[in-house]
């Protein structure tokens, strides 16, 4: 476990995680499809999940990209994934990007997810810049790095396509460490 916070714990993802994230696909379904469609597209059912789970980990275990886990305490429930992803060494650089479950959703809970996880990256991760790429519409991302003290960088033109849809011009928003 990483952190845990008012009966919420964020931790690795791990092999015993495989039915938890089909399941929160599944009934997120709506809300994953435009902006984590990779990761719904993977988890459409255990078989898939396992392999998702799987790589999810081994990546990992290579620090390539990092998946974190928000569950519910006492009952175990997954209420959110968290990536740190776009890893890059060199630079000491990553994005967050993260998705919460209708059932738990306006409850602070990424926000707060994100302000540990960034701690995280910083102290123990060492890295120096952590981004959040959002769309001006998705209030609750933009809230969540407004809330966390990125500022905004630029605007990132025809940066994200949705399936289906023309390409998004996306907002850049960056926290860098402290020290």
């Amino acid at each position: 476990m990483v952190a845990a916070f008012n009966g919420f714990e964020i931790g690795p993802i791990h092999g015993g995680d495989t039915w938890k994230v089909c399941n929160f696909c599944v009934a997120n379904e709506d809300r994953l499809k435009r902006y984590f469609p990779k990761t719904l597209e993977q988890n459409l059912n255990p078989t898939l999940s396992n392999y998702f789970v799987e790589s999810k980990v081994k990546a990992f275990e290579n620090k390539e990209e990092f998946l974190f886990t928000l569950k519910h305490s006492e009952t175990r429930a997954l209420a959110g994934l968290i990536y740190l992803k776009e890893i890059n060494w060199e630079i000491k650089q990553g994005e967050f990007a993260y998705c919460i479950g209708y059932t738990f959703e306006g409850q602070g809970l990424t926000s707060k997810a994100v302000q540990l996880l960034s701690t995280h990256a910083f102290e123990d991760l060492g890295l120096e810049t952590l981004q959040i790429i959002a769309h001006k519409d998705n209030l609750g991302s933009v809230k969540v790095a407004l809330k966390n003290n990125f500022k905004w960088i630029k605007t990132l033109i025809n940066e994200f396509t949705p399936i289906g849809e023309q390409p998004l011009d996306m907002e850049l928003y960056e926290l860098v460490s402290k020290t």
